[in-house]
């Protein structure tokens, strides 16, 4: 057994922000603040950064990406292709080999049936799992023998590397949650809030919406690692007093996606203690635009709930003149340089990085066009009829409900884009919700982002990966979430579409990379010139960590966590 350091990541935070609480610093304690609090720590259930980034020490893919967007093997000894015969030839297969000698925390052998199980545990008809996509085509999964695994698609998969591969699917421990699978999967609370990992770290202790804490996990397979020998993983709050937790007072050693105001940032980080760090990958802050009707008046079997029978259209989002003209009243630039700094770029695509697949046809809606907005709305007959502000459609007053976290900048966005909404004649009601419920996987709660009650919503996701036809499989119509899926479902904005389905399947038998960047381009454009959402800035992942921290290398495409093993303080 090897000796190890103890490990408790406990988060400092400043006495005004979080209820007084103090705690020293401590040489053998990494203290991270992620201020969206983690509700849950199986990433197969999780429904937001938070879960996926708490559960990234503990639990660990086959292979990873690194911060160039490169993958990695991992818990492998290298990447299955064609040209090692780990990729079969016709594209139909794909088969992993184990790494020698890795033990769960639990001291027993990691083998290829626990992979077998994660598998299985997401692709469970009832599990709800929230990571669906990344299996599109699966057809089986098989262990060969203790340390293999084979992987069969349903036809060629010229990109198979969507399942086990970044931190959304990383592999459980079948003995652990070979009783959790299906209906009973979130009846499973000693199993989702403490896995049993291969990683640097094992749950002592987690505390819901609150603080995670961690030791170091004696069976990890890097002599010597992890450095710190506890890590508290805390959250709530907001991005600023996290920032200032860092930068200023010296009171945490990371801090987790400063979407704060670029001047206040700057400001703090001149203080000396830490240092802002960013890395683009490919996420969007973008407007989802509800294809249903959230109406208040219907009951939690209609509300926000695509019907089978009708689609259950929203009561006027679904009209072009009305969604273009709400686009074409935002002012991108404004909210990118004045909001985000150097953490973002104004953007009209759903995918903006990497370069080559970013479209060039959505430009448009990088100028601003007030006058042009309030044209197209009065060549629609959308008009103001009673002289109070509020165009109205089919008799109905354009009023929006549009919410978000619980965010300076998120706030800020929010107050600029109602008053150029006002200025074309649609109300706004503005709401925020903190993150730890917005992003949270409580299927009773009506504040969740997939459950999604409201007209408009706002928030930051991207790809796991630079190849992007797991992350495009997140708009299938099998994905729009409902109660038939515990809201699991990543197609949030509800929409439905037989030809957006039908390229997703182009896609999956496509092998040349042109033909894989074309259809990637136009998936994106019918994403975005079919309403379906109105992206805003192409953010940068930006957080900071204190300057006694070395080690840190930030990774905007798998988890800011990825290489915490490697951590030191100096």
């Amino acid at each position: 057994m090897k000796t190890k350091l103890t490990l408790l990541l406990i988060v400092v935070m400043a006495l005004s922000s979080f209820g007084g609480m103090s705690i020293a610093q401590s040489e053998d304690t990494v203290n991270i603040l992620f201020w969206q609090a983690a509700s849950q720590m199986n990433p197969y259930l999780g429904t937001g950064t938070k879960e996926f980034e708490a559960a990234a020490s503990v639990l660990e893919p086959l292979a990873r990406y690194n911060p160039a967007g490169e993958m990695v093997p991992w818990l492998v000894d290298e990447i299955p292709t064609v040209e090692n015969g780990g990729v079969s030839e016709d594209l139909t297969t794909i088969t992993w080999t184990l790494s020698e000698g890795i033990l769960w925390s639990d001291g027993s052998a990691l083998t290829a049936h626990d992979v077998v199980f994660s598998g299985e545990f997401c692709l469970h008809p009832e599990t709800g799992c929230t990571v669906l996509s990344q299996f599109d085509g699966v057809e089986s999964i098989e262990a060969l023998d203790d340390m293999t695994v084979k992987i069969t698609f349903s036809g060629p998969k010229p990109f198979p590397y969507g399942p086990f591969v970044g931190f959304l699917t990383p592999i459980i421990q079948k003995a652990q949650f070979e009783d959790c699978i299906g209906a009973a999967s979130l009846e499973c609370s000693e199993e989702n809030f403490g896995p049993i990992g291969t990683g640097p770290y094992v749950v002592e202790d987690f505390r819901v919406n609150d603080v995670v804490t961690y030791t170091a996990n004696p069976n990890f397979r890097e002599e010597g690692k992890p450095y710190f020998s506890r890590q508290v993983f805390k959250g709530g709050g907001d991005a600023e007093s996290a920032a200032r937790a860092v930068l200023e007072t010296g009171e945490a050693d990371y801090a987790w996606n400063l979407q704060i105001s670029p001047a206040v940032l700057n400001a703090m980080e001149a203080a000396g203690n830490g240092t802002v760090i960013a890395g683009y990958a490919n996420n969007v802050e973008r407007l989802m635009v509800n294809q249903t009707n959230p109406d208040p008046m219907l009951d939690a079997d209609t509300r926000s709930v695509w019907m089978e029978d009708n689609g259950n259209p929203h009561p006027f989002l679904h009209v072009p003149a009305i969604w273009q003209a709400m686009s074409m009243a935002i002012d991108r630039n404004t909210i990118a340089t004045q909001l985000y700094g150097a953490g973002g770029v104004a953007t009209c695509n759903v995918i903006s990085g990497p370069p080559s697949v970013a479209s060039p046809n959505n430009d448009a809606c990088l100028v601003q066009d007030i006058d042009g907005a309030n044209a197209l709305l009065d060549e629609a007959g959308i008009m103001d009829s009673d002289g109070d502000g509020i165009r109205e459609y089919m008799g109905m007053p354009l009023m929006v409900s549009y919410q978000t976290s619980t965010n300076a900048v998120r706030q800020n966005t929010q107050a600029l884009i109602k008053q150029w909404w006002s200025e074309i004649g649609i109300e706004t009601e503005l709401r925020n919700i903190s993150a730890s419920v917005f992003f949270g996987g409580d299927v009773a709660s009506p504040d969740t982002y997939a459950k999604f009650y409201t007209d408009i919503e706002m928030y930051t996701n991207g790809s796991n990966g630079t190849d992007m036809e797991p992350y495009l499989g997140n708009w299938r119509t099998t994905e729009i979430p409902g109660p038939w899926n515990k809201w699991g479902g990543s197609n949030v904005p509800r929409w439905y579409s037989e030809e957006f389905d039908a390229l997703l399947d182009e896609m999956a038998a496509t092998a040349s990379a042109e033909g894989r960047i074309a259809l990637t381009i136009q998936m994106n454009d019918m994403l975005v010139q079919n309403g379906v959402m109105i992206p805003l800035v192409f953010r940068a992942s930006v957080s900071a960590h204190a300057n006694s921290i070395s080690g840190v290398d930030m990774n905007a495409w798998d988890s800011e966590l990825w290489n915490i093993a490697d951590w030191t303080r100096m």
